[in-house]
């Protein structure tokens, strides 16, 4: 049985383990190892402090994946937040991601967000129909990054509105 919660300071180190295993995969995020566990820590406890979402899904006590929201820097931007999302290979084509980005979503809601944005490679296509399902459009596309690993890694930036009463 998995389980989604909000993420606590309890879960920082399994949170740490779970991030560097996907970003080692180089195909899903953007860096290919985790930040120092120092530094996932305070970027962890900082979205605690400010209340911004961040939900994990946990088995047998350990995260398996994560969903969070964080606000794009500068005050403009405020408002909007950014979506990053992973789950370990075992624990994907479950659901999970659609419960995780739901529990997110709603969070981000709630906060006050008013948009929703994220960036995902072209050949990551169950992770785009995921977000199309949840009403994600396509904003942008930007060029292809550099290197030959067999995986498409144009950037598409996806957007969701939130009407902060709970409608699209």
């Amino acid at each position: 049985m998995v389980e989604i919660v909000p993420i606590t300071s309890a879960h920082i180190e399994s949170f740490h383990r779970t991030l560097d295993y996907v970003a080692r995969e180089r195909r899903y995020l953007s860096f290919v190892q985790a930040p120092p566990l120092e530094s996932t820590r305070a970027f962890i406890l900082n979205n605690i402090h400010e209340g911004y979402p961040q939900f994990v899904a946990l088995s047998a006590g350990e995260v398996v994946g994560w969903c969070d929201v964080t606000p794009k820097s500068g005050p403009i931007d405020a408002r909007i937040g950014v979506l990053g999302m992973g789950l370990m290979p075992q624990f994907r084509h479950q659901g999970l991601g659609r419960r995780l980005m739901a529990a997110a979503l709603e969070a981000a809601r709630a906060a006050g967000f008013s948009r929703v944005e994220l960036t995902v490679y072209r050949s990551n296509t169950n992770a785009i129909r995921l977000y199309q399902k949840a009403g994600f459009l396509l904003k942008a596309v930007q060029p292809r990054e550099p290197g030959d690993d067999g995986f498409d890694k144009t950037l598409l930036v996806m957007a969701l509105a939130l009407a902060l009463d709970g409608r699209r």
